[in-house]
């Protein structure tokens, strides 16, 4: 066998291997790719969890439509029963006529005023304790530490109805006539009996049916849509505000810190605004089923006008 030469065998080991600054460059160029791809990577995540979020908005806006077409109305706010924020919400109704129809035969006193309301016991370990996944939007962040605290809690989740341009109160009026300078003018859900379609005068769609709320972290009451008043929306506040909502009076249940949305204690009425964790808007159904996204800059008096059920209003583009 011939063998080679020192001076060879020195050539052939330097020509097979790498110097440090090519390995230094090689890892430099992949840094930089992922630092490219990555951005895309995330997006195409996202724009995934957004249709996921619009398709679980199309089954609740399905199904409030079975329990019209069972029950003559949509599901009501609450069963108008005192106490108005605790003998359940529109979410109790409308369960048989979803995919967790099992959980409606679980949750007690639905309706019955003065009876166990949507934090007993027996409704933490029934129904309202149960997270239901179809109510949860992808994007966001769960919490199972929220209210009342403790080692037994009820589930939180992401999609909450109209309640129309004003706020809510505790009583059996439910919205209060007026907000600032605007007058009470309708919405879909209101409080005791199911509201007939026909009461939707300004169309099925141009008016405003679910959107999402962003779950609040830690103690905030915000994604605990078993309670009344938590349960909807106000159009007072455009998507993703950066005016606060306005909460309970209490640090604990009201908490601005991030990452929760901005929080404020409440004078009258609740305010609670759509929002969501999908980059520039949140997604929306309407009263005629369909869904779309909807961007934070919409104008504030189309988003006004899409969420009154009696205003009138000519709906401009949005």
């Amino acid at each position: 066998m011939r063998r080679l030469s020192p001076g060879l065998r020195m050539r052939v080991r330097h020509v097979a291997a790498f110097t440090l600054v090519e390995l230094l460059v090689v890892i430099a160029i992949i840094g930089v790719l992922v630092a490219l791809l990555l951005p895309a990577v995330q997006a195409a995540r996202e724009a995934a969890r957004r249709t996921q979020c619009l398709n679980h908005l199309k089954q609740i806006a399905i199904s409030m439509h079975n329990h019209v077409d069972a029950l003559g109305g949509l599901p009501p706010a609450n069963p108008g029963v005192s106490p108005y924020w605790g003998q359940g919400s529109w979410m109790v109704p409308v369960m048989p006529y979803t995919e967790a129809s099992n959980l409606a035969a679980i949750y007690y006193d639905y309706g019955v005023a003065n009876g166990r309301n949507y934090y007993h016991a027996d409704n933490i370990a029934g129904a309202s304790g149960k997270e239901i996944k179809f109510y949860l939007c992808p994007s966001d962040i769960k919490n199972k530490k929220g209210w009342p605290g403790g080692t037994s809690n009820v589930s939180y989740h992401n999609y909450i109805v109209n309640f129309g341009n004003t706020s809510v109160d505790e009583s059996a009026n439910w919205t209060t006539a007026t907000y600032g300078t605007y007058t009470f003018k309708g919405a879909p859900f209101v409080s005791g009996k199911p509201p007939r379609l026909a009461l939707i005068t300004d169309g099925l769609s141009s008016t405003l049916m679910v959107s999402e709320l962003v779950i609040g972290q830690r103690n905030d009451l915000r994604g605990n849509t078993w309670w009344g008043p938590g349960s909807g929306f106000s159009v007072m506040l455009k998507p993703n505000d950066t005016s606060p909502d306005l909460s309970w009076s209490g640090s604990d249940w009201c908490d601005a810190v991030r990452p929760n949305p901005p929080c404020a204690f409440r004078t009258n009425g609740y305010v609670f605004g759509a929002r969501s964790r999908h980059p520039a808007g949140v997604n929306a159904a309407l009263c005629d089923g369909s869904v779309r996204f909807i961007t934070n800059n919409i104008n504030a008096t189309t988003w006004h006008d899409l969420g009154t059920s009696y205003g009138n209003e000519v709906i401009g583009d949005y």
